[in-house]
């Protein structure tokens, strides 16, 4: 069988329910909700360890995070797997090109693609004046480079004064076409026209946005600045406490304690998300135009979701739904998947570390027996099977710090530094707006989730569990030992 062009469509901060094909009030997506509809949407698809790296990690080597060994957020540690995605398909014959964020370390660690058009955003880590010349990032950003080229020695994306996790928004102030949105979008499609046309490929296009700063083009503010947008959800369960402390604070992890502002970061985020949906449009009509698209799957994700003010949280690395919760979606052209599932949904757990495999099937390439995720393929022809009936996430986020078990139907959560669970039952309340964990009724089903996390932390360096219970206060950490030497101006997560 001939082996299908494979693109794979990742985006960065993108919440699983801002699709209009997911049921979203507000925002406005008609290309993603045309993919939607041709395929199948993974409606419980989940990032494990939600922030970029981490995600990442499961992404590129098809692993769980305690095999991968990033459980948090630090950069400036080597990625060195003997098996990566890219990698898998160039030995299968595919020529694999990455387009836009890869967020790994060094910069120009290409993990197996045979070439990287690379923007990582703004990462503070390679903007230290004490690195190497070839390190920083206004030298190895592809985009960087290009966009000081086109505008100038001082054009830089915080030209518009925005932090790059921060929830101010404001139009972008260049012309349209300078957005590394429409510069991802413009170098995947040349990649279409320079390709060789003998060999399959495998083309990541991997956008930044819509992680901040929320600067789409002004006509995107335009869609969103007049309506009347749902507010965020705040559960019985949630306090204010951090919103007073931090609320005050540009890039804070409470979100804005101004309503105003609040409001205006949701615009900005909508703006962004349908901005980016309209490039991913253009790339759609690019792949038809160039007689590709009915050879290819197309996969659509993200690295993990953004909280945008829900439970008085913005950002990532929580282990609610807004944070962790992402978009999947596998379509197909004609000639591809013939026996697939069109426009359905399969409510089986995925994760990232399931694309590698999934990717390698389509692919008909051998599956290393490092990966602990699994195809999705079968679910793609039959939306009703089932691959796993639970999945641990956790991320190690100081006084933030989480673990948590997700089924289908509910979710456990265990704060490791304070000890505090929560349990949700996202069957009926998938907003987690109210926390049943002293629920008498509820004490059975608690106790066989949190059964399932201990038996996960067993053996972990962090002494979370002694096998019987779980053990609060022990210091978490961002990298497992033996996952590489960290560089000494290597930066937590903020």
């Amino acid at each position: 069988m001939k082996q299908p062009n494979i693109i794979l469509i990742m985006t960065d901060q993108l919440r699983g329910d801002c699709l209009g094909y997911a049921g979203h009030p507000d925002v406005k997506t008609p290309y993603l909700d045309t993919l939607a509809s041709t395929g199948v949407m993974f409606s419980r698809a989940y990032s494990a360890c939600p922030s970029c790296i981490a995600a990442r990690a499961a992404l590129h080597t098809g692993m769980a995070q305690d095999h991968h060994g990033r459980v948090g957020y630090k950069d400036g540690i080597a990625w060195d797997y003997e098996h990566t995605m890219a990698g898998e398909l160039s030995r299968a014959g595919y020529y694999t090109q990455c387009v836009g964020k890869m967020h790994v370390h060094p910069l120009r660690n290409y993990l197996g693609f045979h070439n990287v058009e690379l923007h990582d955003g703004y990462l503070g880590a390679a903007r230290n004046t004490s690195l190497p010349y070839q390190e920083s990032q206004l030298v190895a950003d592809d985009y960087f480079y290009w966009l000081k080229e086109e505008l100038g020695v001082t054009a830089d994306v915080t030209d518009t004064g925005i932090e790059c996790n921060s929830f101010i928004s404001r139009p972008w102030m260049h012309e349209e076409k300078y957005h590394p949105t429409n510069w991802v979008t413009e170098h995947s499609i040349d990649f279409l026209r320079r390709r060789d046309p003998g060999k399959p490929f495998f083309l990541m296009a991997s956008y930044l946005r819509p992680h901040p700063p929320f600067d789409a083009p002004r006509h995107y503010f335009s869609l969103y600045s007049n309506k009347e947008l749902r507010p965020p959800y705040i559960g019985t369960w949630e306090t204010d406490e951090y919103l007073k402390r931090d609320g005050r604070l540009y890039d804070s992890r409470s979100g804005p304690a101004d309503p105003e502002l609040m409001r205006q970061a949701q615009i900005g985020y909508y703006a962004c998300i349908t901005h980016l949906d309209h490039q991913i449009g253009r790339l759609i009509l690019a792949l038809k135009a160039s007689g590709v698209y009915d050879d290819s799957i197309i996969l659509f994700t993200s690295d993990h979701g953004e909280e945008l003010c829900d439970h008085h949280m913005f950002r990532k690395a929580r282990p609610y739904e807004g944070s962790c919760h992402i978009p999947l979606i596998i379509t197909a052209g004609k000639n591809v998947l013939t026996d697939i599932a069109s426009s359905s949904i399969c409510t089986d757990i995925a994760e990232l570390r399931d694309i590698m495999p999934t990717l390698l099937d389509a692919a008909g390439a051998e599956i290393p027996d490092s990966v602990d995720g699994h195809s999705l393929l079968p679910l793609v022809r039959g939306p009703e099977r089932s691959l796993r009936s639970w999945l641990h996430g956790e991320h190690s986020f100081d006084e933030f710090s989480n673990h948590w078990i997700v089924t289908e139907k509910d979710k456990y959560i265990w704060h490791s530094w304070t000890g505090t669970e929560q349990y949700f039952n996202l069957e009926n309340d998938p907003h987690e707006l109210t926390d049943l964990i002293n629920d008498p009724s509820c004490q059975d089903r608690i106790r066989e989730l949190r059964e399932h996390l201990i038996g996960s932390l067993i053996g972990r360096p962090e002494g979370y569990t002694d096998g019987r219970q779980l053990i609060a206060g022990r210091q978490g950490v961002d990298i497992l030992p033996g996952f590489g030497a960290q560089r000494p101006d290597a930066q937590e997560f903020k």
